[in-house]
C-alpha cells in the first residue's frame, strides 16, 4: 500500500492546461468520476482538473476571507473610506473568478487540512498582529492563485499577480496610516531612561493609558539596544501603542520600530525618510523658532519643543522657557510635544502656556508606581482637550 502511494506521488505527469470553458472539463464541471458515476464519500473526485479546481477554490476563499478581515478594521476601526473601498474592490474582483465549476470541485469532507492547526492561530496579540496575519494569508493565497491559475486561465493568473501587488501597497499604506493616526491621538510621550527593570516600568505606564514610547539609550552596545528595542516594540504593540527609537535609524529598522526621533546633530530628515520610507514616523528635537521652521519644512511628522525647564537629561543645555511653547502654539503646523523638566508640579504652567502634548522622562520612569503617574498625566491632558474643544465650539 505504501509503495502504491509513493508511485502515485512520484509518477510523472504531463503539464495540464485547463481551459476556462466548462465544456472542456466534463469531470470537474459535473462532479462525475472517470467511470461516469457520481463520486461517493469513499471515492472523492480525483481527476487532475478537480484537484486543481479544489486548489483554486480554497485559495479564492482564503484570499477573500483575509481581505474581509482587513476591510472590517479599515471601515470600523479607522473609518478610512479609501482603504475600505480598495479591500471591497479586491474581493469583488476575486469573486468574478470564483465560478460555479470551481466551487463544484470543493470537497471539505475529505480535506486533510481542516484538522491542521497551529498554536499561533489560536490567538492574536494585537490589532497589528491580526492585520499582519491576514495580509500574509491574502498574499500567500494570491500567489497560489497566480501559479495554479496558469493551468486554468492566463488572464486569471495575470490578474491575481496584479492584485497581489495591490495588496502589498495596501499593507504599506495601511500601516503608515495607522501609525500617523495613533500619533495624532497621542498626547503623552514617554522617553525612557536606563533602569534595571525597563520593560516592567514601560508596561506599567502602558497600563496607565500611554500610547507613545521613545527608547533612549546612549551607553549600551548595539546588540543590546536592538534586543531591547525588539522587546519594547512587541510590548508597545500589545497595548496598541507606538515605539520610536532615539537617534538610530538602523536600530529602528532592525527592531521594526514605528519610527525614529532625531536630534539636531543627527542625520537629516530627508535621508532618514529615504531609509525608513513614508510609512514610519520621524520626529526632530527643536529649541528655537528657526529649528522648528526647518524641521517642519523638511517633513518631520512631529517635533519636540524644549527643554522648557532645565533637566539633567539635557545637561548643560539652556532652558528655552514657556515663551518657546507659546511660539509653538501659534506657529507649529504638525503635532508637537513640550519636553524638558515637565512633571506633576510644572504641568499646569505648561498647559496654561498653550501646550496640548507633553513628553516626560523622570516623572514616569522614576514614579512609584508608573501606572498612577501616567494616569494623572493622561487625565490632565484629556481634561484640557475637553475644555478647549468646548471653547472652540462656543466660538
Amino acid at each position: 500500500m505504501g509503495k502504491h502511494l509513493l508511485d502515485r506521488l512520484i509518477r510523472p505527469t504531463l503539464p495540464i492546461v485547463l481551459p476556462a470553458d466548462s465544456a472542456s472539463l466534463p469531470y470537474a464541471a459535473s462532479g462525475m468520476t472517470h467511470s461516469g458515476s457520481a463520486p461517493d464519500a469513499l471515492n472523492p473526485p480525483s481527476t487532475p482538473q478537480a484537484q486543481i479546481y479544489r486548489i483554486l477554490d480554497a485559495n479564492l476563499d482564503r484570499a477573500r476571507e483575509g481581505l474581509r478581515a482587513i476591510e472590517e478594521w479599515c471601515r470600523f476601526g479607522l473609518n478610512q473610506a479609501q482603504f475600505t473601498e480598495e479591500c471591497k474592490n479586491l474581493r469583488q474582483e476575486l469573486g468574478q473568478w470564483h465560478s460555479p465549476k470551481i466551487r463544484a470541485a470543493r470537497d471539505t469532507l475529505h480535506d486533510p487540512g481542516t484538522e491542521l492547526t497551529h498554536p499561533q492561530e489560536q490567538q492574536r496579540a494585537s490589532i497589528n498582529d491580526l492585520l499582519r496575519s491576514n495580509f500574509c494569508r491574502t498574499q500567500e493565497a494570491l500567489r497560489v492563485l497566480e501559479e495554479y491559475g496558469k493551468l486554468y486561465s492566463q488572464e486569471m493568473a495575470a490578474a491575481c499577480k496584479q492584485m497581489r501587488y495591490r495588496v502589498y501597497v495596501l499593507e504599506s499604506d495601511l500601516t503608515g496610516q495607522q501609525r500617523h493616526q495613533k500619533l495624532a491621538q497621542a498626547y503623552l510621550y514617554l522617553v525612557t531612561s536606563p533602569v534595571e527593570n525597563l520593560l516592567a516600568v514601560v508596561e506599567s505606564a502602558l497600563e496607565g493609558g500611554l500610547m507613545l514610547v521613545q527608547y533612549r539609550e546612549k551607553q549600551a552596545d548595539d546588540q543590546t539596544r536592538i534586543r531591547t528595542a525588539i522587546q519594547l516594540r512587541a510590548l508597545c504593540h500589545r497595548y496598541n501603542a507606538l515605539l520610536i527609537v532615539n537617534d538610530r535609524v538602523d536600530i529602528a529598522l532592525a527592531a521594526d520600530a514605528d519610527g525614529v526621533h532625531l536630534g539636531q546633530e543627527d542625520i537629516s530628515i530627508g535621508l532618514a525618510r529615504q531609509i525608513l520610507g513614508s510609512q514610519r514616523i520621524i520626529g526632530r528635537s527643536t529649541k528655537s523658532p528657526e529649528e522648528m521652521r526647518r524641521a517642519i519644512a523638511e517633513g518631520a511628522d512631529y517635533i519636540g519643543v524644549g527643554p522648557v525647564y532645565a533637566t539633567p537629561t539635557k545637561a548643560g543645555r539652556t532652558a528655552v522657557g514657556l515663551e518657546y511653547v507659546q511660539h509653538a502654539v501659534k506657529n507649529a503646523t504638525i503635532p508637537w510635544f513640550a519636553i524638558g523638566g515637565i512633571n506633576a508640579e510644572t504641568l499646569a504652567d505648561v498647559l496654561t502656556a498653550g501646550a496640548e502634548r507633553v513628553a516626560v522622562v523622570r516623572a514616569i520612569m522614576e514614579a512609584n508606581p508608573p501606572t498612577l503617574m501616567t494616569q494623572f498625566f493622561v487625565s490632565q491632558l484629556s481634561r484640557v482637550q475637553t475644555i478647549r474643544a468646548a471653547e472652540h465650539r462656543s466660538n
